[in-house]
C-alpha cells in the first residue's frame, strides 16, 4: 500500500489515536473530520506538530456520499469510524444513528468500490452481541443488539461483510470492546468517574455498576486497526479486539478511587440507567482469534494491564489544561 490511509471519524477519541499511530509509523494519513462552522478539527488539533507533515485533514460528513467519495480518491487504504455512538442519545434520535452508521458506511463501501481501495476495515462493537450468551465472547457469539445504537452498527456490520461476498471487496470488520483512554467523551464511565472525582466530588453519579465490561486501552484498539489493515486473513470476517479481562463498573470505580487516592461513594443516578431490557449486562472479549489472525495482542491486557492504562488515563485527565475541555455535568 502506497497511497495515504482515509480515516474517518479521525476527529475523535479512538480516531484521533489511530492517526498519531499512523504518522508515527511513518503513513501518510487524510483525516476526514466533521464540517462545523468553528472550523474545528476535534482531536486532532492535539496531534503534535512534529507530526503533522504526512496529515492531510479534509472537512466533511460522512452520510454526504460525493464527499465520502472525494476524500476516498487516492488513498489505498480506509479504516471507518466515523459514527453516532451515544447509547442514551440512540434512545432518543434513532434515525440519526441509521443516516450515520449505517448510511455512512455504505458510502465509504461505495467509494471504496468505485476507487478499487485495496483494503477497507470497519469498525463494529462489542454492544452488537448484547449481554453475554457465554464468555469468552468469542466472533461466533449470537448477534442481539439490545439499543437503537447497537442495532444501527449490526446493520453497519452486515452491510460491509455482504460487500465482501457480493463484490469480492476487500473489506474487514472490526469489534472492539470497550475502549478507554485519553480525549475520550465524559459519556463513558471511566472518565465520568475521574472528571467527578478531580472536581472534588464528594459523591460519584454512575448508571448500573453491577454491569462488567471488557475495557481496552485506545492504544492498543488503534493498534488492532492498523494490524486488521495489513492482515489479509482478516477479509469477509469479523475480529474482536479487547484485552481477555472483565471488570464490573463499580470494581472500577474502586480501582480510579485508589489510584487517585479517593474514597468512592456512588450514587444511583436515574438519567444514566439504561431501560431494563436494553442494558448489557456482561462483555468479556475472547481475542484468541485477533492474536491468530492479525498477529495482535493487547499491551494493557489483563488486569495488571488495565491498571497501567488506568494511570496514564487519569494522568491526562487531572491534567487542569485537559479537564477543563470537559464542562462539568456534561454527559453526552
Amino acid at each position: 500500500m502506497t497511497g495515504p490511509v482515509l480515516v474517518t471519524g479521525a476527529d475523535g477519541f479512538i480516531g484521533s489515536h489511530l492517526v498519531e499511530t499512523l504518522l508515527e509509523q511513518g503513513r501518510e494519513v487524510r483525516a476526514l473530520a466533521l464540517y462545523n462552522s468553528f472550523g474545528s478539527t476535534g482531536w486532532l488539533e492535539t496531534i503534535p506538530k512534529e507530526l503533522r507533515g504526512g496529515l492531510e485533514i479534509v472537512l466533511g460528513d460522512i452520510r454526504d456520499r460525493s464527499c465520502v467519495v472525494g476524500a476516498a480518491k487516492g488513498t489505498s487504504a480506509i479504516l471507518h469510524l466515523a459514527a453516532l455512538i451515544a447509547i442514551p442519545y440512540s434512545y432518543r434520535a434513532p434515525e440519526s444513528y441509521i443516516d450515520t452508521n449505517v448510511t455512512g458506511t455504505l458510502n465509504v463501501l461505495e467509494a471504496a468500490r468505485l476507487w478499487e481501495t485495496e483494503r477497507v476495515v470497519c469498525t463494529s462493537t462489542s454492544e452488537i452481541y448484547g449481554t453475554a450468551q457465554f464468555v469468552p465472547i468469542t466472533e461466533e457469539h449470537p448477534v442481539n443488539p439490545q439499543s437503537p445504537y447497537a442495532a444501527s452498527k449490526a446493520a453497519a456490520d452486515h452491510l460491509a461483510l455482504s460487500y465482501e461476498k457480493s463484490f469480492s471487496m476487500p473489506v474487514a470488520v472490526l469489534r472492539p470492546f470497550n475502549t478507554y483512554g485519553p480525549r475520550q467523551s465524559a459519556r463513558a464511565v471511566i472518565p465520568t468517574i475521574i472528571t467527578q472525582l478531580a472536581r472534588g466530588a464528594k459523591e460519584i453519579r454512575l448508571g448500573a455498576t453491577s454491569p462488567t465490561r471488557d475495557f481496552t486501552f485506545v492504544r492498543d484498539t488503534a493498534n488492532g486497526f492498523v494490524a486488521a489493515m495489513g492482515a489479509d486473513a482478516a477479509i469477509g470476517r469479523v475480529t474482536n479486539i479487547g484485552s481477555g479481562f472483565e471488570i464490573s463498573v463499580g470494581e472500577t470505580a474502586a480501582a480510579i478511587g485508589r489510584v487517585m487516592g479517593r474514597n468512592v461513594e456512588i450514587v444511583s443516578d436515574e438519567v444514566r440507567m439504561r431501560p431494563d431490557a436494553s442494558e448489557v449486562e456482561r462483555l468479556f472479549a475472547g481475542v484468541s482469534a485477533a492474536e491468530d489472525i492479525l498477529g495482535w495482542a493487547p499491551e494493557h491486557g489483563g488486569r495488571e494491564g488495565f491498571d497501567r492504562g488506568l494511570e496514564k488515563t487519569i494522568e491526562w485527565f487531572t491534567d487542569p489544561g485537559n479537564l477543563a475541555r470537559y464542562p462539568e455535568g456534561y454527559q453526552v
